[in-house]
């Protein structure tokens, strides 16, 4: 399998499940709407976004929570999503399409996106900190956002915090949430799959 990512962006999430499972899938970072062998990422990405998932037999996935899902339960071992039928698994799908509806499309993508309208940006940073309100709120006080394992969910939260605190977000106001994510960045896949990331960004900008 071949995973189609951009450094740092929602695809982050992808990479830690990926790591995190003990997969075989090769990272492919996209540039400009080019792979990096140079061929044009429209025809694996109808849409030109990340993630992108080919699986062996040429098939693509191509939004985060089927991604991620698809990952986690090729090592159900691994505890990435709950299994399928049980309530957890439920939640797990309800955060999921929580984080990529509300929060990412809602919000940040309003935010970070060129084409946006500055009174789109502006109304979207307005409904950051009460965003994060809210996710605390979800999280209460417990260390992991669907039952008590690490979950795609988690490796979701800690990709949209990261944005956050880009964006001069206070996580202290929410010292939960601020646990939570100093907490999980220390995770050896979360740790890895951003120092390779980042690393990819220097190299851009070198």
């Amino acid at each position: 399998m071949e995973l189609f990512a951009s450094p740092m962006a929602c695809s982050l999430a992808s990479h830690i499940a990926v790591i995190e499972a003990g997969l075989p899938v090769k990272v492919r970072f996209v540039e400009n709407k080019k792979t990096d062998d140079g061929g044009d990422y429209y025809k694996i990405s109808v849409n030109g976004y990340v993630p992108a998932l080919r699986l062996d037999d040429g098939q693509v996935l191509n939004e985060g929570p089927s991604v991620l899902q698809y990952l986690a339960d090729r090592k159900p071992d691994s505890g990435l999503a709950p299994a399928w039928g049980t309530i957890e698994r439920y939640q797990l799908i309800d955060t999921l399409n929580y984080l990529s509806t509300e929060v990412h499309k809602r919000l940040f993508a309003q935010i970070f996106a060129p084409s946006s309208p500055d009174a789109a940006k502006a109304a979207a940073m307005a409904q950051l900190e009460p965003t994060l309100a809210a996710i605390a709120k979800r999280l209460g006080d417990r260390e992991t956002l669907v039952g008590t394992r690490f979950t795609v969910a988690d490796a979701y939260l800690v990709t949209l915090l990261n944005w956050s605190v880009f964006l001069k977000a206070d996580l202290a106001k929410w010292p939960t949430l601020q646990a939570y994510h100093q907490r999980h960045l220390q995770r050896p896949s979360v740790a890895q799959a951003m120092g390779v990331e980042m690393a990819e960004r220097k190299r851009r900008a070198a």
